[in-house]
């Protein structure tokens, strides 16, 4: 099975990275600052106005080469403002230290920034608003090698696929501007404990495509 970008995701990243604008010489945390400071209120999408204490932006090294993304921000990364801080973010934060995948050498961010009603799975319209605008950006400054998508609707987010996650989770698929790796989210792996061992498996193939190169 061939793999590829949707073709909203290609021709976004195509737009971000062959048209720069103003500020595209600019650091990358330079970047990413005055991308966060202009969204910090955005109610471009519904989460908007559902609630959320807070847009809670990604967060790690600006010149990460790796990228790990997910679905939303639950009630404590609502609280917090901080992705991944939660009980299945600690689970994740743990797996990675023990990996030296350690927060301040990789990026971590959410499709959607809001915390949806309930945790609900964020809507289609509400994850492609923040893709488009955030989480695109996002990538076009800090330029990764790789990304590791966290779960199916991370995955969707990016990628023209039918089948189920565990189908393709562990793969690394080449694009013309970064690689993806889809695997489990830790969610997933709170009720599933046996399937840790995959990830942690999928996270070392992660390690030794950056190695490689």
């Amino acid at each position: 099975m061939t793999l590829s970008l949707k073709p909203e995701v290609a021709a976004r990243l195509k737009q971000l990275f062959t048209h720069p604008n103003e500020h595209q010489n600019a650091p990358p945390g330079d970047r990413l600052k005055r991308l966060y400071e202009y969204y910090k209120s955005c109610r471009r999408c519904p989460l908007g106005t559902q609630g959320r204490s807070q847009v809670v932006f990604g967060e790690g090294c600006p010149t990460a080469p790796a990228i790990f993304i997910g679905e939303a921000p639950g009630r404590e990364e609502d609280t917090l403002g901080r992705p991944f801080v939660g009980r299945s973010g600690r689970l994740l934060t743990g797996m990675m230290d023990g990996l030296g995948l350690t927060r301040d050498k990789i990026y971590i961010a959410n499709t959607a920034r809001c915390r949806p009603p309930e945790n609900r799975q964020p809507l289609p319209q509400e994850s492609s608003t923040c893709i488009s605008l955030l989480l695109l950006r996002e990538i076009s400054a800090i330029k990764p090698r790789i990304i590791c998508t966290l779960g199916a609707t991370a995955t969707n987010a990016f990628l023209d696929y039918s089948k189920s996650l565990s189908s393709i989770r562990g793969q690394i698929i080449q694009t013309e501007y970064f690689a993806i790796m889809p695997t489990y989210h830790p969610a997933y792996l709170l009720r599933n404990p046996p399937a840790k061992d995959t990830v942690i498996a999928d996270f070392v193939r992660l390690i030794a495509f950056l190695d490689a190169k």
